[in-house]
């Protein structure tokens, strides 16, 4: 019996100690709760509601326009950043928003945030620029057709809606993952600092390039006799916006 006991010990002191001779039981380190104090939730913390039409002056005829890929191509410049540094939806692609976006993004976001510590704001305005449509069965000619709908023009890299608050990413990403998938281009949810590692990285990679022969290389030497093929539009962007 003795034998047994001797034979136990070395495995019930190594199940009590770690591989070293540590103990296993400690002390656990959480980092300290996030202070919000500079964070004021106002008065109507909810999304407001988009005109589906624009007001003009009742002396005025609702103008025509052309398309304008030009508003939907390349990067955005402007407004491609947050303004509260907390969260929000960023567009990765060109496209168009449409009226029934805007009411999705409102329904949806105000239906599940909680808006006794939350709120959202647009960042993307009413639905502006007006798309006609021809009447169905109708041959071809007959002038430019009558407006349709609006639609407001949106570039890469456009901050479609922010979240801020006394909310952590967490709980922000599990809201705008809803209507991130519904939108009528790529986009992605982000946080300030989501954004600021991106601009790092792509800097780094710019800095730390080896290798000379890449894509704005080849269409500003047309190796390969590359001009006759690419596009105005790959001459101005090399290839990263479509």
């Amino acid at each position: 019996m003795l034998a047994n006991c001797e034979k136990l010990r070395p495995l019930l002191s190594g199940l009590l100690h770690g591989q070293y001779g540590q103990q296993i039981a400690g002390m656990k380190f959480f980092a300290p709760p996030i202070k919000y104090d500079n964070i004021q939730i106002p008065e109507k913390p909810k999304l407001r509601f988009m005109d589906k039409v624009p007001q003009l002056p009742s002396n005025l005829r609702a103008p025509k326009m052309q398309k304008k890929l030009k508003w939907m191509r390349g990067p955005e410049l402007v407004h491609n950043s947050l303004v509260h540094k907390q969260y929000g939806i960023v567009a990765t692609g060109g496209g168009r928003l449409r009226w029934g976006h805007y009411e999705m993004l409102r329904l949806t976001i105000g239906r599940k945030m909680d808006t006794s510590r939350m709120f959202a704001i647009w960042r993307v305005e009413a639905p502006w620029q007006p798309v006609t449509k021809q009447g169905q069965g109708q041959r071809m000619g007959g002038g430019k057709g009558a407006i349709d709908h609006y639609v407001t023009p949106v570039k890469s890299g456009r901050v479609i809606v922010e979240l801020a608050g006394e909310l952590e990413f967490v709980e922000a990403k599990k809201i705008l993952d809803i209507v991130c998938p519904k939108l009528p281009f790529k986009a992605m949810v982000v946080s300030q600092e989501m954004l600021e590692n991106m601009k790092a990285e792509e800097e780094r990679l710019e800095r730390e390039n080896l290798n000379p022969w890449n894509f704005k290389y080849i269409i500003q030497n047309n190796l390969g006799g590359c001009h006759r093929w690419l596009s105005p539009v790959d001459h101005k962007w090399f290839g990263k916006y479509l």
